[in-house]
């Protein structure tokens, strides 16, 4: 007997996955893991083709909102991110995502929970992951989510309407403080590394200290073993300094690579997610890396490129590249950040039910 739940199918920023209703999923946490690995993966077991699944086979397309109406009085929705892990049969909550947030708000309105004004609608969405809010505006002419538009952002084919995400609550969201190790630069197994939380825990390193250029393909990266290897042996020490404890089975901290810009952007990334190499940058990565270019002495120093007081951080990756609006202050040395805004799209691909058996 298979069971069936209510789903949609979203495109939100350069990821894809499935949307459900807090209500139409199961209260117990263990139960409910295995309904959403089901989905995606098909099984429980894993299977990284996912072929009797609606997951995509990448990190990138096996993605799950769930979303309510906001308990708390400061928001309107809730939103609980879970990343299935391709092929292992397991889930991580520990981090959000930042463009599956950009569908969180169209999604609402398709299902009726919440109300859509004209010409734009706007919510405030209380990230249940990490906490912190961000405050989402979505096109809607006509009180209808407006999905066509001239919006362009790299990593996704063609222009689609803008959706506005000002995160409000994003410093230390996961690891309690901005720079989670006291320091605005560690060294781990003989490699320079800023240790930074603004929506998402990040090491960011110079790709010249591992001997790259920074700009090498994906390809290259993925099929560079020792590379990997001692990238996951730093990881691990800096999830123990961020206060994350043992990160082997987690998908947190990110780990970028830095390079001077080439596209006219701050600076140049290959962000690992964590083992495998980003398409592009995550919204909420980015944001950490565009903050870590205005912090003194920061592993950014005389590699990001911007003007200074500047507002607006263009982070290149390897589709394209990232803009991160920085409101912040500074004084003594020390910054404050006030909120961080990006300009997502988002489509809704399909809805209806999905069939699992558990």
């Amino acid at each position: 007997m298979q069971l069936v739940i209510p789903y949609m199918h979203f495109r939100g920023g350069s990821s894809k996955g499935l949307f459900f209703l807090k209500k139409d999923l199961p209260e117990d946490e263990n139960l409910r893991n295995q309904y959403l690995i089901a989905a995606i993966e098909g099984t429980t077991q894993g299977d990284g083709r996912q072929i009797d699944g609606l997951g995509g086979g990448s990190s990138l397309s096996s993605k799950i909102a769930i979303v309510s109406p906001s308990s708390i009085p400061e928001a309107d929705l809730d939103y609980f991110f879970v990343q299935v892990q391709v092929g292992k049969g397991k889930v991580s909550t520990l981090q959000t995502c930042g463009n599956m947030l950009a569908g969180v708000l169209p999604f609402a309105i398709e299902s009726g929970i919440f109300k859509a004004n004209s010409p734009t609608t706007s919510a405030k969405i209380n990230m249940l992951n990490t906490g912190g809010i961000c405050e989402v505006v979505v096109q809607t002419p006509d009180y209808q989510v407006q999905y066509n538009g001239n919006a362009k952002i790299d990593g996704v084919v063609g222009t689609s309407a803008p959706i506005i995400c000002n995160y409000l609550e994003t410093v230390g969201a996961t690891c309690g403080v901005l720079l989670p190790t006291g320091n605005s630069i560690d060294v781990i197994h003989g490699i320079e590394a800023t240790c930074i939380d603004n929506g998402m825990p990040v090491v960011i390193m110079r790709a010249s200290d591992f001997g790259l250029s920074g700009y090498e393909s994906i390809k290259e990266l993925e099929e560079n073993e020792p590379l990997k290897q001692t990238i996951e042996a730093i990881r691990l020490v800096a999830g123990e300094k961020m206060q994350l404890g043992d990160v082997s089975q987690q998908t947190i901290p990110k780990m970028c690579l830095i390079a001077p810009p080439i596209q006219g952007g701050v600076l140049h990334t290959r962000m690992f997610i964590p083992h495998v190499v980003h398409e592009a940058i995550g919204v909420l990565a980015a944001v950490s890396v565009a903050t870590a270019c205005i912090l003194p002495k920061s592993i950014t120093q005389h590699t990001a490129h911007y003007a200074e007081n500047s507002s607006f951080f263009s982070v290149e990756h390897p589709s394209g590249e990232f803009t991160v609006n920085l409101e912040y202050s500074t004084e003594n040395q020390e910054v404050d950040i006030k909120s961080s805004g990006v300009i997502r799209t988002a489509r809704l691909i399909s809805k209806g039910e999905v069939y699992i058996s558990i």
